[in-house]
């Protein structure tokens, strides 16, 4: 099929990309200017990539002769830190319902758009497609509003629509200003690393498993919400315990050292059936991909000492 990734120098669209040219597919990498492709070195050639920003003209224009069958949009603002109350919320929003009508001009047949699991009232006990939403950030709250903005529209052009609400997840190349890489740096480098009590219970998936879930939306063209999670609660403090035995540094985790910041409900955990009906399962137990995500940093942090 030929499918258009927008974000692709991200998290997950980096190895969206990558897992749609490893099935081959005919991928195109929308970018804006400015944007790395360093997460996609590996298999640079591999895909095409067009730099395109609304204001350069009309997509299909940009894509030429090209015409995408399926679209997975994942193109967001995201600065570990500063995103939860950002006001550049709004421009992803404005920019993704703008992109939809974009799509359905240049022949797209489906879009899959992703959200979070912060859109939900976490206090509802285990999270399911119809759970109430509540959100609390302005980031949960725009990701709300695009999924709700874009469903309507979709319906209105003709192009098949699907909501994945994305929960916590972690893998190779993740930004190493968060949680896990930070955590597996400190380990790997034997510096002590402070946490909350890490009490709070979550919902952890490799971003493998999530780019394979999001591939599987799109390439089956199935409409409506999915939950992207593993469905399987977990304490914080349990996770970073898995990381520390892995590194074999667990002394070095202070747990307690911190308090409890930002967006921190007690329990956070989806249920994956319906995601599962269409045919996706995790390739990765939790205990495999810590070890493949430390085994990555390992391997980068080697690369930056020589």
């Amino acid at each position: 099929m030929r499918m258009l990734v927008t974000g692709p120098s991200g998290f997950i669209g980096s190895q969206v990309v990558r897992g749609l040219v490893a099935d081959g597919h005919d991928v195109i990498a929308l970018a804006r200017p400015q944007s790395s492709l360093e997460r996609l070195a590996d298999v640079e050639g591999r895909f095409a990539v067009k730099r395109w920003e609304p204001e350069d003209g009309t997509l299909a224009g940009a894509l030429g002769s090209w015409r995408p069958d399926g679209c997975i949009h994942l193109a967001w603002y995201a600065v570990p830190g500063k995103y939860l109350d950002a006001p550049q919320n709004v421009d992803s929003m404005v920019y993704a319902i703008r992109l939809l009508d974009e799509l359905a001009r240049a022949g797209c047949g489906h879009v899959v758009m992703t959200g979070t699991c912060a859109e939900y009232d976490a206090d509802t006990g285990y999270l399911r497609e119809d759970s109430p939403t509540r959100p609390s950030t302005l980031y949960a709250a725009a990701k709300l509003a695009t999924g709700l903005v874009c469903g309507q529209r979709a319906s209105q052009v003709g192009v098949g629509f699907s909501w994945a609400r994305v929960f916590y997840l972690y893998g190779p190349h993740e930004d190493s200003r968060r949680m896990v890489p930070s955590l597996i740096r400190a380990l790997l480098e034997g510096v002590e690393f402070p946490a909350t009590a890490g009490d709070q219970v979550r919902d952890y998936l490799h971003v493998e498993d999530v780019a394979a879930a999001l591939c599987k939306i799109a390439l089956n063209g199935v409409g409506g919400t999915y939950n992207v999670c593993s469905g399987e609660p977990i304490t914080v403090r349990r996770f970073m315990m898995e990381v520390a035995r892995t590194v074999g540094r667990p002394e070095l985790v202070r747990f307690g050292a911190l308090a409890p910041g930002g967006w921190q409900p007690a329990f956070v955990c989806g249920d994956n059936e319906r995601l599962r009906s269409i045919g996706w399962e995790p390739g990765h137990t939790l205990n495999e991909g810590i070890a493949d995500t430390v085994a990555w940093w390992k391997d980068q942090l080697k690369a930056t000492a020589s």
